[in-house]
């Protein structure tokens, strides 16, 4: 346990912005109540552990602090093993560590800085020091998460279509490509919709594009709450969107199909104050379990039953049905096998 030292008193004022949750890991009960009050007088919010083990289990929380200060030597885990755990999860976001100590060996600091500490403090310190030093941290963590954000604004812009959010032809590909493998590996079934807006080409042309471009927010929207949370649905192209359902076999794909349907037929849509009634017709295909290349025979059977919904009237849902094949082309079929026999 590390109880040498005395923190400097100082005349403190409270930090600006928004509240920050801090882990203070400390074993001694004064310097315990010292680092709360100081952070709290700061506008932290000090979350105190007795022990490294403790804190260890608090780091492993979902909303885990961000800053956390830690002393070198405590009960059950001391802080640099503390510290060598934090970094060895690699989580997301990044967790700045601050390191007490009243070692003031070069060996040791280096060891506590090979561990994974972004700072260290010994003992005795500065209060104002400490306040310097956490605040730096803070900016850090700030920069870190300024750049996590602009890598998953990066990330949805690779993945999704710009105008309806849904996802975009390459990403849903992709998807459907992965859920292929999974029906494939675990025997279970998989549907594909094909879903194209009726005569979408007439809004155009009579209202315009921007009143096009209206018309595909709101049927991405409808999509979106008519299908179900993992579910796949994305823009194929122009007014088209292709929708990957796991887990449905031919009933359960032909049910969801009909319910984005009525989803769309069941109610108007509004653009620049004109009602509008807007259909869809959907192809359905599926297997009971996927096998390899069956992305692209998928792609075609439910774009078949798509077309087939068109010719029937539009504003309905097909299911691509494969035709029986005949007593001739069976013969045949058993007479070229025996032939290469």
């Amino acid at each position: 346990m590390e109880s040498t030292g005395v923190i400097q008193s100082a005349n403190l004022t409270r930090d600006l912005g928004q509240t920050m949750p801090v882990l203070v890991a400390e074993d001694n009960p004064v310097f315990q109540s010292m680092l709360r009050n100081m952070l709290t007088k700061w506008g932290y919010a000090a979350h105190v552990t007795p022990n490294g083990l403790e804190a260890w289990e608090a780091m492993q929380a979902a909303d885990a602090p961000r800053l956390a200060v830690l002393d070198w030597m405590m009960p059950y885990m001391d802080g640099v093993e503390v510290c060598r755990r934090i970094r060895t999860a690699a989580r997301e976001p990044y967790v700045y560590v601050l390191l007490l100590t009243a070692r003031t060996e070069s060996q040791d600091l280096v060891e506590g800085m090979e561990a994974g500490a972004d700072d260290y403090l010994t003992k005795p310190f500065n209060a104002q020091e400490l306040r310097v030093r956490l605040r730096a941290g803070r900016r850090i963590l700030d920069l870190q998460q300024q750049l996590m954000e602009a890598r998953e604004a990066l990330r949805v812009q690779a993945t999704h279509d710009a105008l309806t959010g849904l996802l975009n032809r390459g990403r849903v590909l992709e998807i459907l490509a992965a859920e292929i493998a999974r029906s494939e590996r675990e025997l279970q079934p998989l549907a594909v919709l094909m879903v194209d807006l009726d005569r979408f080409k007439l809004i155009n042309d009579t209202l315009g594009h921007m009143a096009g471009d209206a018309v595909l927010r709101e049927a991405a929207r409808r999509m979106q709450a008519a299908t179900r949370q993992y579910d796949a649905p994305g823009r194929y192209g122009g007014e088209e969107f292709l929708i990957v359902l796991p887990g449905c076999g031919a009933r359960e794909g032909y049910a969801q199909a009909e319910r984005i349907r009525e989803a769309y037929a069941g109610e108007a849509f509004t653009t620049g104050g004109e009602s509008l009634a807007v259909t869809c017709s959907i192809g359905v295909s599926s297997r009971d379990a996927c096998a390899a290349g069956d992305a692209e025979r998928l792609i075609r059977e439910a774009d078949a039953a798509l077309y087939a919904a068109k010719n029937q009237g539009r504003n309905r849902v097909v299911a691509f049905v494969a035709e029986e094949p005949s007593a001739e082309s069976l013969a045949l079929t058993k007479l070229a096998r025996f032939s290469e026999a």
